[in-house]
């Protein structure tokens, strides 16, 4: 088939790749000049299966409420006068309970296990380098009362296949000595010896400069115009080159939408409503002053919901949650405090190792900011639209990078006509399963 596939971040690139894989013919649109360059291009490094949790849980709306009034929260609700946030924010409000919040981490994980097998294969056909550290992933806490609600989030993740285990203070130094510095403030943490880390843009980039090689049409600098729709099919996609102005229409078999949180403004241009909203999360990447004393397994602080990973030579620093639309400014007084909350912390995690210095200070940091699409349930939305020949692949959050190869092949299964091995849910499929089974229940009747 032919396959339209728009946007080239992580989920674009990687659902170029499996398409082709198959046999498609595959075009891959993005307005940028090359692949990566927005929300995959500088996150947290992260390919962590094991700490997926969804935002949503019983805790979230205090705390949600509390933080509103931090600067530097790590889920900060902007309000808006956007009918879209305030709908977003009533869907995430019912997730917040004990029995959602474990249905959705099992859907969560099942993606994520089929995602990092799906991302070994990739790497070990391809041999791209991507300063991957299989050194996993471990989670301090600095408060008494939280750590002791690890040992019940470790038998949750144990009850989906995945080994979390609660470790303590002396063994969690003896993982990563690094911490040494900051041992008198933690009380204890996590590990999960199979996750691991490594630097998402430089894969994907990477991986779309091997599906050029292997004949994809790669229309990067092209803006998408529009979808042009008639009797319930997609026609063609409309794009224009940033270069020369040019509109051309892109028609194919298939055309996926994976635009991150810009899917949610295409797709209402033609009627059809994803509960998909941008998350503004911010990152500083640091060059290392003392490598030798750097750590090498990525981590998790608990109190600050940030992540740390080493990428050679330099320690990338990431997390935070801003739900306040589009914005993606670096400049103003709340983004630069967020941005100097992550540099502090690294600074009395690690005293001495990166170059901390915020510019004003003669520092190098770079500070970047991308938007996370996140839905409700933080479940990314795989599968086909209400629109014959289009299909989705959006709504990962924070875990783009984690869900990434697993989502793009498993698209790619479902528009070949194949199922993938994994129990989820996928979008536009369960609910007409469940519409069949509906109408083949009334119309039976006992005794006819």
């Amino acid at each position: 088939m032919k396959v339209t596939v728009l946007g080239a971040g992580i989920i674009g690139v990687s659902t170029a790749w499996h398409l082709l894989q198959r046999g498609h013919e595959v075009t891959l649109v993005d307005r940028q000049p090359d692949a990566a360059l927005e929300t995959s291009f500088a996150n947290a490094a992260q390919i962590s299966v094991s700490y997926c949790e969804p935002w949503a849980n019983r805790e979230a709306p205090l705390k949600a409420l509390k933080w509103m009034f931090s600067s530097t929260s790590p889920l900060l609700f902007r309000p808006q006068m956007d009918p879209a946030q305030w709908r977003w924010g009533l869907q995430f409000l019912a997730q917040c309970n004990d029995a959602a919040f474990e249905r959705n981490v099992a859907q969560l994980v099942a993606l994520g296990s089929y995602s990092h097998a799906a991302l070994k294969d990739v790497v070990r056909e391809t041999g791209i380098d991507y300063q991957r550290l299989e050194r996993g992933i471990a989670h301090y806490y600095v408060d008494q009362r939280a750590f002791d609600g690890a040992a019940g989030a470790a038998e949750l993740m144990a009850r989906f296949g995945v080994k979390r285990r609660v470790v303590s203070r002396e063994e969690l130094l003896r993982i990563e000595p690094a911490l040494s510095a900051f041992a008198d403030r933690i009380v204890g943490g996590t590990f999960t010896e199979t996750d691991e880390s490594g630097d998402a843009r430089v894969f994907t980039q990477a991986l779309a400069s091997l599906c050029a090689a292997r004949g994809a049409r790669m229309l990067f600098h092209h803006d998408i115009e529009r979808l042009d729709v008639a009797g319930g099919a997609l026609n063609h996609v409309r794009v224009r080159s940033r270069a020369t102005g040019v509109l051309s229409a892109l028609k194919a078999d298939a055309t996926v939408v994976a635009c991150g949180s810009y899917t949610t403004p295409l797709l209402a241009r033609i009627g059809v409503r994803v509960p998909i909203y941008p998350g503004k999360g911010y990152s500083a990447t640091l060059p290392l002053l003392k490598p030798a004393r750097a750590p090498v397994v990525s981590m998790i602080d608990d109190s600050l919901k940030i992540a740390m990973s080493r990428l050679g030579d330099e320690l990338r620093v990431a997390g935070t949650i801003e739900l306040g639309g589009f914005d993606l400014s670096l400049d103003t007084p709340l983004a630069q405090k967020r941005c100097e909350m992550l540099v502090r912390r690294i600074e009395q995690v690690f005293p001495g190792v990166a170059d901390t210095r915020v510019p004003a200070e003669g520092g190098t940091p770079r500070f970047w900011t991308g938007l996370r699409p996140a839905t409700p349930t933080n479940i990314p939305l795989i599968g086909r639209l209400p629109v014959k020949g289009l299909w989705i692949n959006a709504g990962h959050g924070t875990l783009g990078w984690t869900h990434g190869a697993g989502s793009g092949k498993a698209l790619a299964e479902l528009i070949s006509g194949e199922r993938p091995a994994m129990a989820f849910g996928f979008h536009g499929f369960e609910a007409a399963r469940a519409a069949r089974q509906a109408k083949a229940q009334a119309s039976f009747s006992p005794g006819s």
